[in-house]
């Protein structure tokens, strides 16, 4: 108990070291501050635009791992509310909804999966002896440790057990170690992942309840659209649910994407040219020093790229070439759908290089555009330049390049946008949002 309330103070610690990195980085005027933060305090949620359609994607807990990737993949989007069937007649919200499940947390799970598979597969040879389900789950559960369902976790090994004993030659993972042996497997691994059981039946509940890394924090339609841009920026939410006070249902669904979109609208409005017309340089941003930039290089293998994403809880990467970093693609955790959902390109998986995966990508949809273009900007380009970028080209973040091997020396995340036009007022945390807020963002 005092162990989890510990991490939860230090996740709201990390929080306002953030905020307070980006307070004395940023330049501008602290009276111009203190008016748009006054401004967007007293505008309520209800003013803000409905999501597209009017109507919010939901995902069902008892839905599939597969059938949710599609589902986000197919509606565009990049993560969704998760309801609780158990609570359909339900008035309270905390009981209808879960959390929210994004690619982050099913990133997360295939990684952990695979490196419980690989596990298994070092033992196949006893597997493929005929070793019971009950030994292949006690594997599974040392594998994954704390971190994973223990019951998702047997269950895991215990199918890739079954594969290899169902025609994989045992040999495979026989006497080597775990990634040669997923090396091995290939494309027969993705159909354990995807296609067979346990895998095809595993609900996104066991997803929302070990990797909450999104917790279901609401607004109300009354609440000031500052608490909305706060939890955005210095609380790390990619997402803020809107409800009506009295209905336990979603209203809204608000983005980072679609607060930039609307700081796009904004033009034409004195106070936004006045400050959109600055260099990005003259405001401070971007936020980090070129050292602390977190890139992959392009003969890196993606799951590296993938793994540097989870571990450091960020959305995409620079991909770079050489010591100067000059960059020369991006990869994102939206990306992680080709893996899932065409496991067919990347029989390979396991020794595909950054390179390889952003070719493979272009040439199966026959737009190099989709995966591997960089969108970048100069140091003396201006936060309208930027915004008018974030918002066209429906990306997270743009890199910041110099000189003429457009070296990567900064990150500029929507995030970082957000941040720039407010800051927090004194106890606005504390006395807004209350105890349980905290408790879940402590999550």
């Amino acid at each position: 108990m005092a162990q989890a309330k510990t991490e939860k103070t230090l996740k709201l610690a990390n929080y306002d070291a953030y905020f307070e990195m980006v307070q004395s980085r940023k330049k501008l005027p602290r009276n111009l501050q203190e008016t748009l933060t006054d401004a967007f305090a007293k505008i309520p949620v209800s003013s803000f635009p409905q999501v597209p359609g009017g109507k919010v994607i939901e995902i069902d807990a008892d839905t599939s791992i597969g059938d949710a990737v599609k589902i986000l993949s197919e509606s565009n989007i990049l993560s969704a509310p998760v309801r609780n069937p158990a609570a359909q007649n339900s008035k309270d919200w905390r009981e209808i909804y879960l959390g929210i499940l994004d690619y982050s947390a099913i990133v997360l799970w295939v990684l952990e999966g695979a490196d419980a598979a690989a596990a298994a597969l070092s033992a196949s040879s006893a597997a493929a002896a005929g070793v019971g389900a009950g030994a292949v789950g006690a594997l599974g559960a040392l594998a994954l440790g704390a971190t994973g369902p223990a019951a998702v976790a047997g269950l895991t090994v215990a199918a890739v057990g079954a594969a290899v004993a169902g025609g994989v030659a045992a040999d495979r993972g026989a006497g080597k170690d775990a990634p040669t042996a997923a090396d091995k497997l290939g494309e027969d691994f993705y159909k354990v992942i995807l296609q067979e059981e346990p895998f095809k039946s595993t609900k996104v509940s066991s997803i929302i309840k070990s990797y909450r890394w999104a917790p279901f924090v609401p607004v109300a339609t009354d609440s000031s659209m500052l608490s909305v841009l706060l939890l955005l920026s210095k609380y790390r939410m990619r997402n803020v649910p809107v409800i009506e006070r009295g209905n336990p249902f979603l209203k809204n669904f608000i983005t980072q994407s679609a607060v930039i979109r609307g700081l796009e609208g904004c033009k034409g409005r004195d106070w936004f040219d006045c400050i959109s017309a600055h260099p990005i340089s003259e405001l401070g941003l971007p936020y980090m020093s070129p050292d602390e930039v977190i890139c992959v290089q392009n003969d890196e293998l993606i799951l590296e790229a993938f793994k540097k994403m989870r571990d450091n809880n960020i959305g995409g990467l620079p991909v770079v070439e050489g010591t100067k970093k000059k960059i020369v693609g991006n990869v994102s955790i939206r990306d992680i759908r080709f893996l899932l959902l065409k496991p067919e390109l990347f029989s390979n998986f396991r020794q595909l290089t950054v390179t390889g995966f952003m070719n493979t990508v272009a040439s199966a949809t026959h737009d190099a555009t989709k995966v591997s273009t960089p969108i970048t900007c100069k140091h003396e380009s201006t936060l309208g330049n930027v915004i008018d970028t974030l918002a066209s080209k429906l990306v997270h973040r743009i890199y910041v390049t110099a000189g003429e091997d457009d070296e990567v020396i900064g990150v500029i995340t929507l995030r970082d946008v957000i941040s720039c036009f407010i800051f927090e007022p004194p106890n606005f945390f504390d006395n807004y949002f209350g105890f349980s807020a905290q408790e879940m963002l402590g999550q």
